[in-house]
């Protein structure tokens, strides 16, 4: 099962709640169904909960039946219809339309005064036309409407509520979607998915401890190799050195330290200047092997 299938499954283990919030989440179904006309209404999910939810939420909101049930699976989709107009009306005058004119797809803020109305507005909207990515991938929740000034209107419902999408016209589809875990944690609390919403704050934990410990390992293999790196130049200008009967010309100090690293070449420079009889800086240790490496240059020349 996909994240956003068990999304919606733990949506639909919502209660239903007052039969004003049953109205509110079945609007927010036909919003985002696949046909909301004045002469039928369709509605077609792969998701066997939210097929379960249907009839009862629609019972609940306006004491009616669909007049088909999907009695088997279509290729992984339950189909539900309701042509009876007489049916229809109803729905549509609870929506405060009007039933002269021709259907137009606004959003009719005035039933969706109260919050949980909101929140069982979007979380019917979610159910028929939102979907969500895992989040151990990507964070990217959306909702999909072929509504223009649905889209518009949710939008600022949004907005009014707390939370901000970005807009933008896909396949002749209208989209709202959010990409930050904390947004999307938040909106699937309100909605009435906060298993999910712990699912989704878990991943970010894990993905932010793992791109800590990949840092740390990159930092500290980097530093092996930079200091790996630098006692091999560094050994081999004392190895220069020698072959060029150059090394006992030193000055005392600088033999001391070619002799430090030739017994020590594993050693970073702060650890090898803690072992320096006597002790001396990093600063210090990394000056006089940078001289040693600078005479040895030379002698090419």
């Amino acid at each position: 099962m996909s994240f956003s299938s068990e999304v919606k499954a733990e949506l639909c283990r919502s209660d239903i709640g007052t039969r004003a919030c049953a109205v509110a989440e079945c609007y927010g179904v036909l919003l985002f169904c696949n046909m909301f006309t004045a002469n039928e209404v369709r509605i077609i999910t792969g998701s066997d909960d939210f097929a379960a939810r249907l009839p009862k939420l629609f019972g609940k909101a306006f004491d009616i039946a669909f007049d088909v049930l999907p009695s088997q699976v279509d290729g992984g989709r339950h189909i539900f219809s309701v042509k009876d107009t007489v049916k229809i009306s109803k729905m549509l005058e609870a929506f405060g339309y009007d039933m002269k004119g021709v259907v137009a797809h606004h959003v009719n803020l005035g039933i969706l005064e109260e919050d949980a109305c909101r929140e069982s507005f979007i979380r019917g909207a979610f159910l028929a036309g939102g979907s969500i990515t895992d989040p151990e991938k990507r964070y990217h929740l959306e909702f999909v409407t072929d509504h223009y000034m649905v889209s518009r209107e949710i939008t600022a419902l949004f907005v009014d509520m707390g939370f901000e999408p970005k807009c933008v016209v896909r396949g002749g589809n209208y989209i709202m979607y959010f990409k930050q875990s904390s947004v999307i944690e938040d909106l699937l609390t309100t909605i009435g998915a906060p298993v999910a919403a712990m699912g989704v704050m878990s991943a970010k934990i894990e993905k932010d401890m793992t791109n800590t410990v990949n840092r740390k390992v990159n930092c500290d293999t980097a530093n092996v190799t930079k200091t790996v790196e630098a006692s091999a130049a560094q050994m081999a200008a004392i190895k220069k050195l020698r072959e060029y009967m150059a090394f006992d010309e030193l000055p005392a100090r600088l033999r001391e330290t070619a002799q430090l690293r030739e017994k020590y070449p594993e050693l970073a420079l702060s650890e090898l200047a803690r072992v320096a009889v006597p002790p001396v800086t990093k600063s210090c240790l990394n000056h006089r092997l940078r001289k040693l490496v600078e005479i040895s240059a030379k002698l090419d020349r």
